[in-house]
């Protein structure tokens, strides 16, 4: 029986130290630091060293490398499909965190019943009965995915070996644990091998493999940070509870953008696609009402179309409210002051809330000139017409500012209908012969005369 090793790990950051510490040098945190068993026994590889599907690499000249685009696996799932940048590359690590209940395992077992590959869907947290009744509420008919429940890595890789699947979801990584290390699932250790070992096949049979996370209540994916650095695409799976949209965002991938982002509706069924998200967004109201503008908005590389409102009544305890939800509150009360400023409205007598319609969270600064048109329109008791909208940063002074992309919000808001934009005279425009009228302004003076 070999010796039993220990050392200290630290949580937060996953620096090693020979003995334990107060304080982690390295992220400067306190009381992380804890104790863990590393001895390991005579480890074997989880294929025999002749294994045909075993790659050997060799140094290539770098102009001799074969740069020609890799294929890659369809998801079909359009949004999946556009935040991992066309598909899943073969031989990938993927990891997707989130809080719990907002949908990961929906997700990613809703994928894994479209393919048409063969799946491997492992799972250490539910039954096969629990997915089952799952997988017949969203897709009751396909015979490519495989359940196992397990979460010793060396009894998965047996299956993997006997089946050979061309997919392998992994539900989730803090739930499995290798016999190489003795210490509980979910420990820094724990997850450190197990991901090696999940890389090391992925790469040598250029098999992808898809990983769920946990995540702390900081937001951070449970475990040391080396584990993002490891993978080669993070994702994250965000929404309110309490709304019926998700958003899909990627925090790092190595085969394309971290600017694309997919929208989807948690629904009875499943997660549902959103295509358009702006019709969503976009109250459907058959009468004109005060306090409400809408503002053309990128979401990474995306173009929306958000409804900002606003309500702006006699503040009844003498100290004024201001109360922003989905939108910065300081940048809201800089907004005010401007207004007060350069356009003559006293507004520090009165209460100001602003609502980010659907739930989400925006900081494009582009919505500036679309609050105030809200905060405009609510105060004066005004109602804007329903086929304009705003895209222009508000400065200090009242200057219209330009915003980057203009031209592809323009060409978002014209598919969508509306028949006027306001954006800041000082953008380069090249676009002709646009159904949609561009109004260009300069002055926040120049916008409280056109609307009211």
């Amino acid at each position: 029986m070999a010796k039993v090793k220990t050392t200290f790990f630290c949580q937060n950051c996953g620096t090693q130290y020979a003995k334990w510490q107060g304080q982690c040098n390295a992220c400067k945190e306190w009381n992380t630091i804890v104790e863990e068993v590393i001895q390991k026994p005579e480890k074997s590889d989880w294929k025999s060293p002749t294994s045909p599907t075993k790659r050997t690499s060799v140094p290539l000249r770098i102009n001799e490398i074969d740069n020609s685009k890799e294929a890659r696996l369809d998801t079909f799932d359009g949004e999946f499909n556009r935040v991992l940048g066309g598909g899943i590359v073969p031989g990938s690590l993927t990891l997707l965190g989130g809080e719990p209940g907002i949908g990961k395992s929906t997700l990613l077992l809703q994928i894994s019943l479209k393919l048409p590959y063969k799946t491997l869907y492992v799972s250490g947290e539910e039954s096969q009965k629990q997915i089952k009744m799952r997988a017949e509420r969203i897709n009751p008919e396909n015979n490519n995915c495989y359940i196992l429940t397990e979460t010793k890595t060396q009894n998965i890789f047996k299956q993997i070996e006997a089946l050979e699947p061309d997919i392998v979801i992994i539900d989730s990584i803090q739930t499995l644990h290798s016999d190489y290390i003795e210490s509980s699932s979910g420990s820094i250790s724990q997850i450190k091998e197990c991901t090696t070992e999940l890389i090391k096949f992925a790469k040598e049979t250029a098999t992808p493999v898809l990983l769920i996370g946990h995540i702390t209540k900081d937001g951070n994916i449970a475990g040391p940070k080396i584990l993002e650095h490891m993978v080669d695409t993070v994702l994250q799976f965000e929404g309110d509870r309490n709304h019926v949209f998700r958003i899909l965002r990627a925090h790092k991938n190595r085969f394309g953008s971290t600017n694309e982002l997919g929208i989807y509706e948690m629904q009875g069924s499943g997660l549902r696609e959103v295509s358009n998200p702006s019709e969503i967004l976009i109250s459907k109201k058959d009468e004109e009402l005060s306090g409400n503008a809408i503002a053309a908005t990128l979401e990474g590389m995306r173009p929306l179309m958000i409804e900002v409102q606003a309500l702006v009544s006699t503040a009844v305890y003498g100290t004024p409210q201001r109360s922003a939800t989905g939108f910065n509150a300081k940048r809201l009360n800089m907004l005010l002051a401007v207004l007060e400023k350069r356009a003559g409205f006293r507004l520090g007598a009165k209460d100001v809330f602003l609502n980010i319609t659907g739930g989400i969270n925006v900081d494009d600064p582009a919505i500036d000139l679309a609050v105030v048109a809200s905060i405009l329109s609510s105060n004066e008791d005004v109602a804007l017409q329903k086929d304009i909208c705003f895209a222009a940063e508000v400065g200090l002074s009242g200057e219209i500012r330009p915003v980057q992309r203009v031209e592809q919000r323009i060409l978002e808001a014209e598919k969508l209908g509306f028949s006027t934009i306001f954006v800041s005279k000082y953008n380069k425009i090249s676009l002709k012969k646009t159904v949609i009228k561009v109004q260009l302004i300069s002055k926040i003076e120049d916008l409280v005369t056109e609307l009211i």
